[in-house]
């Protein structure tokens, strides 16, 4: 592949549509699986045996039967209850289903919690592709309820869809994708203006893993908040992130740039989270940080506007898991009129359904919330690290009857037919 050509690099000409939600994605990938007639690679965090997990195995199925190759592969610590029944439906029509590093339980519990396949890519036909955070189960859709999940995924068409199909590839292919630069030169490559005035949408793939693109996503958001001018927006469902990307948005804030957060708030689905982000509150407030808690239902969004152009929608939450251990990938998408539109929508979720956190009420923090605070941010902020003091190892993609043999479901519970 020419070196223009690989994954990191700015892409143009393409065609982009953001998606809110299941009620938009899926019907757009279902769709794209049936008008397959080659090739559908899929990778997801998460399916859940239920109408979406079902309806996204028979849309497999029907696609294999007409002779499309495809190939779908979910982290087994994401989707480690799937039924045998449920994956031998696959297999038997035809499907390549495979589990991303499967690992036995042990005493019950789950042992492979770190390093986590969390990217959600969908590529049909080297035609058009779907990233966003979207997973595969009905608490995306909003008949779910109150703990349904606001989220955002992207549909591509264009030559990133090349890319993001190279990014699926290394992966089945346990092969490792190079840098763009020497390591001693800056990994955000600039964007041709001359190129993005030529027609079409600029976008680029970016991805973090654990070899050569550690921290590629994070060194992309610095970047940006770094150059931004008039306003960052970012909308991120577990937000802890590391020094730097924190003193980025001070330093904007400081300077002029209006800097506002949409996090999660009283409906969040892990409160530990929630608790870990409030601890920022203050630091990020007293540099004039705008902070709003969706209260609606739990946030599980990953997007950012900055200055009304540069946007990116992906799998990554801005937290210690995505930035520094799993694997995660998003597009950077370089457009008014995209940009316009997702802004509006994350306007709409401020206007209606987020509280304001006020400045003052974390200026004045009683002192053991402030140490507390302190002590938990440098504590979340290192574990990821204790990982490289254990033995490294290839994380490996196995078939899906070979992995279900080294760690197969737990069996479901006995029915009392008394």
């Amino acid at each position: 592949m020419p070196l223009d050509d690989q994954p990191g690099n700015w892409t143009y000409g393409n065609r982009v549509r953001l998606l809110e939600n299941g009620e938009e994605y899926y019907p757009a990938v279902f769709g794209a699986i049936a008008r397959a007639e080659r090739e559908v690679l899929l990778e997801t965090f998460l399916i859940f045996d239920d109408e979406v997990g079902q309806a996204l195995k028979q849309a497999l199925i029907d696609a294999a039967r007409r002779g499309v190759k495809v190939v779908a592969t979910a982290d087994h610590y994401g989707a480690p209850d799937l039924s045998r029944e449920f994956v031998a439906e696959m297999i038997d029509a035809g499907v390549d289903f495979r589990y991303f590093d499967p690992k036995p339980r042990v005493l019950g519990m789950r042992t492979n919690m770190f390093k986590r396949l969390h990217r959600k890519i969908v590529v049909v036909d080297q035609r058009e592709a779907y990233v966003g955070g979207i997973n595969y189960s009905i608490d995306h859709l909003r008949k779910h309820g109150p703990e349904s999940k606001q989220d955002y995924a992207v549909q591509l068409e264009g030559p990133i869809v090349g890319h993001f199909r190279e990014l699926v590839l290394a992966l089945l292919e346990l092969r490792e994708l190079p840098r763009n630069r020497p390591w001693w030169r800056s990994r955000v490559k600039p964007m041709s203006m001359e190129r993005a005035r030529s027609g079409g949408v600029p976008a680029l793939a970016t991805w973090r893993d654990n070899d050569r693109h550690q921290d590629d996503i994070e060194i992309h958001y610095r970047a940006a908040i770094r150059q931004a001018r008039s306003e960052v927006l970012i909308a991120n469902a577990y937000f802890f992130p590391g020094y730097r990307l924190v003193r980025e948005m001070r330093r904007a804030a400081r300077r002029g740039v209006k800097v506002r957060l949409v996090l999660q708030g009283g409906a969040a689905d892990k409160a530990i989270a929630t608790w870990a982000a409030r601890s920022l509150y203050r630091y990020l407030a007293r540099a004039g940080v705008c902070i709003y808690e969706y209260c609606e239902r739990p946030l599980h969004g990953k997007v950012a506007v900055i200055d009304d152009a540069w946007c990116t929608v992906g799998s990554s939450n801005l937290d210690p898991s995505s930035l520094s251990l799993n694997l995660e990938a998003n597009v950077i998408i370089w457009d008014r009129a995209f940009a316009a539109e997702l802004k509006a929508n994350l306007e709409r979720l401020i206007s209606n359904h987020c509280l304001s956190i006020e400045s003052d009420r974390y200026s004045e923090a009683v002192l053991w919330r402030r140490w507390a605070g302190f002590f938990v941010f440098h504590l979340i902020r290192i574990f990821p690290y204790w990982d490289r003091w254990l033995p490294q190892r290839k994380q490996p993609v196995l078939p899906a009857p070979v992995a279900l043999e080294v760690a197969p479901p737990p069996e479901p519970p006995a029915t009392n037919t008394t």
